[in-house]
């Protein structure tokens, strides 16, 4: 029995064939991948995807997934006393001081508009950043006789589309009827790439894009040339990641914003992704850059008066040239990229840096077409198992680094092996040759690339071989 078999009989309920969002046909809307994947599980007959079940997708989005240039024809709609099932983004926030839920519908720019109780109770997660699914609007006009005036915006009927309630602990438990390799094989075709394509060493690699979104405050940068596919799986994965892509990035944006008291993107979300570095530029860059190194460092930030903590990964993307040959051009990686990401006091607060020159360009076998977890569904595992203790204090038990007494490097190694551990064995059970060769190795080498950057481009900071003792193993 190969690894798809026993993910339909172990999680049956929580996987999909993944080559269907390719043949699905969604064109230009930009949706999320577990949105696609829930409107081929609605419409699939018999657990077929025929070309009816593709019209009836298409139908599906026309009527019910807005464009922006709608929103006052739907709001009209609403008015005349049409009672609308919009798919949408839908998020709750509590005031307070009116003692009333405040429902965001972003397709209709609406902020204020209102939701029952039920609804609530029944979709937490609305609470913590909002969930995607049909929602009933209704539209209550202004009534002066019952002292209402202000219409009312209701959502009265909602159906998620990504999960809202998992038990972590029936996931963690279904592990051990996978073989290391079958495992690997499911993640990756969760991820939306296909493992008939790569090598181990190139899933594995794969594998260390999803270590920032399961390890808190996990700091990478990833070079490598055009067309390897560094950002897919950070917008198509979990809405817990936001994706900044080159321009202009201000402090406002990332920290704090003094002007209005709104938190920025660090305390917002478990990863925040600067995608096109060597196009990004900050307004005011010396306070910027300042301020994140203190983040990167400590998970803390003063701006103004405000001062906070953060959980959230910072991942930095970037092309860089490859030789003939698939290797850097430049030995020094970081010369074509911005100055603050060539100031040495900034790459040391790197955790890591990851090979992307290692990865083949994307081709057309390169998407997943077998059955992986649903990407709501991951996306969830990888944020619950994210705050989840016990993997630092396993690789405290069993390692010990040597070659190095540096405690960033020590920092940087411990939390990339603890993200390794939760990914490959969350349920702890493995020997010390895994232990080494898929936690603990790919773990230094992350950190050792760093240190190997740091030495070429500042004589401050010496040559080190980082090693790792693991019961008595070199």
């Amino acid at each position: 029995m190969g690894f798809q078999e026993k993910t339909l009989k172990y999680f049956a309920e929580v996987c999909i064939d993944k080559s269907l969002i390719q043949k699905a046909g969604f064109g230009s809307r930009s949706i999320p991948t577990f949105v696609g994947e829930w409107l081929i599980d609605r419409f699939s007959e018999e657990g077929k995807f025929t070309d009816e079940s593709k019209n009836k997708i298409k139908n599906f989005i026309r009527e019910h997934l807005p464009t922006k240039d709608q929103k006052e024809a739907i709001k009209n709609r609403l008015t005349e006393g049409e009672s609308l099932v919009i798919l949408d983004d839908f998020s709750v926030s509590i005031d307070l001081l009116r003692n009333i839920r405040k429902l965001r519908i972003p397709c209709i720019d609406l902020e204020n508009a209102y939701i029952e109780k039920y609804i609530v109770d029944n979709n937490p997660l609305m609470l913590c950043g909002g969930v995607w699914g049909a929602g009933r609007l209704t539209y209550h006009p202004p009534n002066p006789e019952v002292g209402s005036t202000k219409g009312e915006v209701w959502l009265t009927e909602f159906k998620p589309m990504q999960i809202t309630k998992l038990d972590i602990e029936y996931y963690i438990e279904q592990r051990k009827f996978f073989t290391l390799s079958e495992w690997i094989d499911l993640l990756v075709t969760s991820m939306g790439y296909n493992p008939e394509s790569y090598t181990l060493e190139q899933k594995l690699f794969l594998l260390t894009r999803l270590i920032p979104i399961i390890e808190p405050r996990v700091n990478l940068v990833e070079l490598s040339p055009k067309g390897t596919g560094k950002s897919y799986v950070y917008t198509n994965l979990s809405r817990y990641i936001r994706m900044v892509s080159g321009g202009k990035v201000t402090a406002a944006v990332l920290f704090y914003n003094n002007a209005t008291n709104q938190p920025g993107l660090l305390t917002r979300y478990d990863v925040v992704v600067l995608d096109e570095i060597q196009t990004l530029s900050f307004d005011n860059p010396g306070e910027v850059i300042g301020v994140l190194k203190d983040y990167l460092e400590s998970g803390r930030f003063s701006r103004g008066k405000h001062q906070a903590t953060a959980e959230a990964s910072l991942i930095m993307l970037a092309n860089i040239p490859i030789d003939s040959s698939g290797s850097p051009q430049e030995p020094l990686l970081f010369r074509n990229l911005p100055t603050f990401v060539q100031e040495t006091a900034f790459i040391d607060r790197l955790h890591g840096v990851a090979p992307g020159w290692f990865l083949p360009r994307v081709k057309k076998s390169s998407p997943a077409e077998g059955v992986g977890f649903k990407a709501d569904f991951f996306s969830e595992i990888l944020h619950i198992l994210r705050n989840r203790g016990g993997y630092i204090n396993y690789f405290w038990d069993n390692c010990e680094i040597i070659g190095t007494e540096d405690m960033r490097d020590k920092k940087a190694i411990e939390r990339i092996a603890s993200g390794y551990l939760k990914l490959l064995f969350p349920d702890l059970k493995l020997d010390n040759e895994q232990l080494y060769k898929y936690c603990a190795l790919p773990a230094i080498q992350l950190r050792q690339r760093v240190r190997d950057q740091l030495s070429k481009m500042d004589p401050e900071y010496k040559v080190v071989s980082i090693g790792v003792e693991i019961q008595g193993r070199r």
